[in-house]
């Protein structure tokens, strides 16, 4: 038999002549001990080579992880490049630290990876993804977790955070239709996770797998509807995914018709910034000869003076973390704001 020459805790404590409690609050609980016997543990556990209580024994022992994990489905790096997801993300952090519990990120699982959703250290989720995956649902209905859906409930009757999309979309949609316009363009987010991108032949009831997809074309429908009872049209357009340029193909598929869109309502205010790039790369001024609207109200749609519904994503991350730990019952819905500017006017 081979020993583990490890120190250990009670070795490291019999030496010190303290209790094993003491050593770990060393590490652990500072503020239990005077500032002199506490670098006392520690400099002789630097000497012994001890590291510290090993964290997993801490976990099962303590029965909390000390973690929130935040699930998405797209890859790790959208919540890095995308600003709706680094805004939201943010205030997901900020109530973490508020409640004393790390962050632990949990993308999709690539390649044959195993899903981390069924292995995370984690006291609860935060499911930032709509809808969330049935495979997904079932390895956390195993792990048998608190989780909180983020824009959408994981399961119907579940808790979530979110907004009234049907409302949002319905401001937006009703403000180009008070300037008089008459022909719409509408790009989407895509309507599944593999549906191919293009016009969409069911236009603003297309059927759509996401909720908030779901809700603002109804929204959409709902605002224009005054137009298109009097004879207006509206095109829908399912975007490739949610970046300037998805936006500017999408646009360009609109701008193509033979009687194009006057005003093009998109989903998220990165679609929005790329049709204003694929307007003015023909030669088209917004808003003289193209009105565009966005969704979100991200920084850089202030600098491009983008007519858009700002909704609050740092709130929404911070209280889907404070519904977690109060473990509430009940959604919370979130106030927006139509915020026009110069990207919208009446037809020329």
């Amino acid at each position: 038999m081979t020993t583990d020459p490890r120190p250990r805790m009670s070795d490291l404590a019999r030496a010190l002549g303290v209790s094993q409690a003491t050593v770990s609050n060393a590490f652990n609980r500072p503020d239990q001990l005077s500032a002199a016997l506490r670098e006392r543990i520690l400099a002789a556990a630097r000497e012994a080579g001890y590291a510290g209580p090993d964290p997993l024994a801490n976990t099962f022992r303590r029965g909390r992880t000390g973690g929130v994990g935040l699930i998405i489905h797209e890859p790790l790096q959208y919540l890095f490049e995308d600003a709706t997801a680094r805004l939201t993300m943010a205030g997901v952090a900020r109530a973490c630290g508020e409640h004393g519990s790390s962050l632990v990120l949990v993308p999709r699982a690539e390649h044959g990876h195993p899903d981390v959703v069924s292995s995370a250290l984690v006291d609860g989720f935060v499911a930032f993804c709509d809808p969330l995956e049935p495979e997904r649902r079932e390895l956390l209905r195993a792990r048998r977790l608190p989780i909180i859906g983020l824009d959408a409930a994981v399961a119907p009757g579940e808790p979530f955070v979110g907004i009234d999309d049907h409302a949002a979309a319905r401001s937006v949609a009703a403000h180009l239709a008070g300037l008089g316009h008459r022909r719409y363009g509408v790009i989407s987010f895509p309507l599944s996770y593999d549906a191919a991108p293009g016009i969409v032949p069911a236009g603003l009831d297309a059927g759509t797998v996401f909720v908030a997809n779901r809700a603002r074309l109804a929204g959409y429908r709902d605002g224009l509807a005054p137009a298109l009872a009097d004879g207006g049209t509206a095109v829908v357009v399912a975007a490739a995914g949610v970046e300037e340029r998805d936006g500017a193909a999408a646009a360009r598929a609109l701008l193509d018709l033979p009687q194009p869109p006057t005003a093009i309502l998109a989903m998220g205010d990165r679609l929005a910034l790329g049709a204003i790039d694929a307007a003015h790369a023909r030669g088209i001024a917004v808003p003289d000869g193209l009105s565009v609207a966005g969704f979100d109200d991200i920084p850089a749609a202030a600098t491009a003076s983008l007519t858009t519904v700002r909704q609050p994503h740092d709130r929404k991350g911070s209280e889907a973390v404070h519904l977690l730990f109060r473990t509430a019952a009940e959604p919370l819905l979130l106030p927006t704001e139509l915020i026009v500017r110069t990207s919208t006017a009446p037809p020329h």
